[in-house]
């Protein structure tokens, strides 16, 4: 029998080598991608496999190949506002005062605050005011980026609710019976670890068990349905006991969930764990069910029975992590038995992992393969010996890559980076259903704390650095710069030494041992699942883009305009996946009137070919993955072809305007009448799921009990000058995303609710490198 997750750790290790390559540096000749000066050539990517094995499912990625020109008409820079032929009539609809009318007149471009709607949040409505009040339409990246992060969120929660949420409680209900069964029998540290899994299960069943107050109730007089309660019926179908011999730590457990105020022991585990963690954000508060489901699958994402006793808080730490082997042996077992059950396993880890990718924790097929070495065919008796011949078998696949905070671990003088590792390697052990590798925290968690060392930079404060538990100037903090420095933003590199960010100790030895650890691989690797893959689309938006590229483009401040639409559409990825996605943890320490125009005005459309055929490949991968694996329901299939469309347009208008080619009458209809094109895009989608308005918790330091909060704010106005093959340069507008970056008590991780109260309330201050840009 082959095993699923016997090929993590060379999966994993696979794709973090191909992540990094093409990440860092900039593109040379003898790159895949082949830049040359005035050509824009990239070769073809195709990849097709099976994610996982079991229940296998098809994977196909296929970027098609580019060969396009780069002669875009340029103008000169500082812009004069009489050069541009359409400038009285667009002052007219939108009135730009002297600070940006200075920022356009430098850049050829400037951001200002959206004045149809200053707190608008739906990306699409701007279109149809432009087209309205018959102002040239510029079609950005950002639209784009925001219309696939819809999909993407939209069909993970509609297979959550629809099949996941009954599958998780079947396969906990079947897995809490079958170990109150075995209680009975078992004796020994068997019988203890038998308990503890009946506890572990009643808590995750009790998770998701609706409660009175979530129920819609039974009889209506007028035939309302809230849909952001359960079905009537719900309470009857989801009903279950808590075992009376687990129901003190039970309701323990329970009670620190509810509470969620951060580092607590675990009643069941013995070792410290983040409650924090459990209060449901992103998606999962759009209904009662889904709240549910992000506690129960939080729970089974993040409790891990350990190998080791060195983080459990016990009198004999070495005997409750025997115990918890053997809770973890036993469930795999019972899977292993139970083929439906086994299925029902795979299924939901199958679909999950095209979204997220594998897990870096152990998890069944690790122990079933482990077992089978150890009892082979023979009784499975968990006495001492053959626990530790198994914790031995065990030990030697590939441990976790990123800390998750599990036992709050604590370190003491010398702080190395030997230490930390030390910390992550007590962690190994398995997790029902582990929260997945990704590139970004894997980064962040090798960006902090003892592996860069002390601040040594001259600025008091930089957003980085805390003081440590033991009194020391640490980089706590990550920034989403160092994940966009690694996906080859040169702006993001400038920006963390200029801002102090990188000023520590180590921090330029251990990002050069990252940007080298990695390298070599080409790019159709770590196209295997969709978060990856909208990584690989996003570094397509931070290039240099030098000679042939419009004027405005080849600017530092539209470098860092893209660095924020970048930073932005990676912060709705973190928010559509923060149930599933690892989070890292910093470990504690101790101790500007023209005459009327001749010619119509016409729109533009960001020229970026190379960032729609990455975004092409991956809503086609989307849309024909989950169709494959039978989650995809028409209405979605309908929303991502519709997309497919679109993005294929607006590249083909791109490449034409790069190559200073005259567009048809049918490519600047497509363009002023875009909001109309993109109305079934979202068609049918809720309200709350259209809103720019997200927020997604990042990072943890233990030190501060703060977490990295990453938000996307209100719409903004992009107005931009472009030159036509005509001669003539005309400007238009667009709507583009904001991005904030700040810090929150780890007892507050704020929902999307909560960030809107803020926004409305005292938003955050806009990151500095939006000063070049932002008027």
């Amino acid at each position: 029998m082959e095993y699923r997750i016997k090929l993590v750790s060379v999966y994993l290790m696979l794709l973090l080598f191909v992540f990094f390559a093409g990440c860092s540096g900039q593109r040379s000749e003898q790159d895949a991608s082949g830049y040359a000066a005035d050509v824009l050539k990239t070769e073809a990517v195709t990849y097709s496999g099976m994610l996982g094995q079991g229940a296998s499912l098809p994977i196909n990625y296929n970027l098609e190949a580019l060969d396009v020109e780069l002669k875009a008409p340029s103008y000169e820079l500082p812009l004069q506002r009489d050069k541009i032929s359409n400038y009285g009539t667009f002052s007219t609809s939108i009135p730009l005062d002297a600070s940006a009318l200075e920022i356009l007149e430098k850049n050829g471009f400037v951001v200002i605050e959206n004045p149809y709607n200053p707190a608008e949040e739906d990306i699409t409505s701007m279109y149809l005011t432009l087209k309205k009040e018959e102002v040239p339409i510029f079609i950005t990246t950002d639209s784009l980026l925001h219309l696939y992060h819809i999909q993407f969120d939209e069909t993970l929660r509609q297979i959550e609710e629809k099949e996941f949420y009954d599958a998780i409680w079947e396969t906990d209900l079947a897995l809490l019976d079958a170990s109150v069964e075995k209680y009975n029998s078992a004796s020994g540290e068997e019988k203890e670890a038998v308990r503890r899994n009946t506890a572990y299960f009643a808590v995750a069943l009790s998770l998701l068990q609706p409660k009175p107050e979530q129920v819609q109730a039974a009889e209506d007089p007028y035939g309302f349905t809230d849909e952001v309660l359960f079905p009537a019926s719900s309470a009857d179908q989801y009903q279950f006991e808590i075992p009376s011999f687990v129901k003190e730590e039970v309701e323990a457990e329970l009670a620190l969930i509810e509470k969620h105020e951060g580092f607590s022991v675990s009643p069941i585990f013995l070792y410290k764990e983040d409650y924090s963690q459990y209060v449901p954000r992103g998606h999962y508060t759009h209904s009662e069910l889904l709240k549910n489901y992000f506690k129960a699958f939080m729970w089974h994402g993040r409790m891990s029975m350990l190998l080791k006793g060195e983080l459990i808080k016990s009198e004999e730490p070495a005997k409750d992590a025997r115990i918890q082997t053997i809770q973890a042996s036993l469930i795999a077992s019972e899977l292993e038995n139970s083929p439906e059950l086994l299925e029902n396993w795979d299924r939901i880890y199958g679909v999950t992992a095209f979204y997220v990718g594998f897990s870096d924790d152990l998890g069944p097929y690790e122990y079933m393969e482990a077992m089978d070495s150890v009892f082979g065919n023979g009784e499975r008796e968990f006495n001492e010996t053959a626990v530790e011949e198994l914790k031995t078998a065990l030990a030697e696949y590939q441990g976790p890559e990123i800390y998750g905070g599990t036992g709050n671990c604590l370190l003491e003088p010398p702080f190395t980076p030997e230490q930390a590792d030390e910390c992550l390697e007590n962690t190994t052990g398995f997790r029902f259903m582990g929260q997945r590798f990704i590139p970004d925290s894997y980064i962040f968690s090798n960006l902090v704390g003892a592996y860069t060392g002390e601040y040594q930079g001259e600025k008091e404060e930089p957003f980085t650095l805390v003081i440590s538990g033991a009194g020391r100037p640490i980089r706590g903090f990550p920034r989403g710069l160092d994940a966009m420095a690694f996906l080859g933003s040169e702006r993001a590199v400038y920006w963390l030494d200029e801002l102090n960010d990188s000023s520590y100790e180590n921090y330029s030895l251990r990002y050069g041992k990252l940007d080298s650890e990695f390298s070599n691989f080409s790019a159709a690797e770590w196209n295997r699942n969709l978060y990856w893959s909208w990584l690989y689309s996003l570094q397509s938006l931070l290039n240099d883009y030098g000679e042939g590229y419009p004027t405005f483009m080849q600017t530092d401040a539209w470098q860092d305009k893209e660095l924020s639409t970048s930073l932005a559409s990676w912060t709705e990825l973190r928010h559509d996946t923060i149930l599933y996605a690892k989070q890292s943890y910093t470990i504690t320490e101790t101790g500007m009137p023209m005459p009327p125009e001749e010619k119509p005005v016409i729109g533009y459309v960001e020229p970026v070919p190379e960032f729609y055929a990455r975004l092409l490949a991956l809503t086609k991968m989307t849309n024909h993955g989950l169709d494959e694996m039978g989650v995809l329901d028409p209405a979605s299939k309908l929303r991502l072809a519709d997309l497919e469309s679109i993005v294929l347009s607006a590249q083909a208008i791109s490449e034409k305007e790069l190559g200073n080619e005259e567009l048809t009458e049918e490519d600047y209809e497509f363009i002023k009448n875009f909001g109309d094109q993109i109305e079934g895009v979202i068609d049918d989608v809720d309200e709350k799921a259209r809103k720019t308005t997200v927020v997604a918790d990042v990072h943890t330091d233990g030190n501060t009990k703060t977490v990295l909060e990453e938000g996307v704010g209100y719409v903004d106005m992009l107005v931009v000058a472009y030159k036509l093959p005509d001669g003539r340069i005309l400007i238009g507008a667009g709507p583009v995303m904001s991005y904030y970056e700040f810090k929150q008590p780890m007892s507050d991780r704020l929902t999307d609710e909560k960030w809107r109260e803020i926004l409305e309330a005292h938003p955050p201050e806009n990151p500095e490198w939006t000063s070049t840009y932002i008027s």
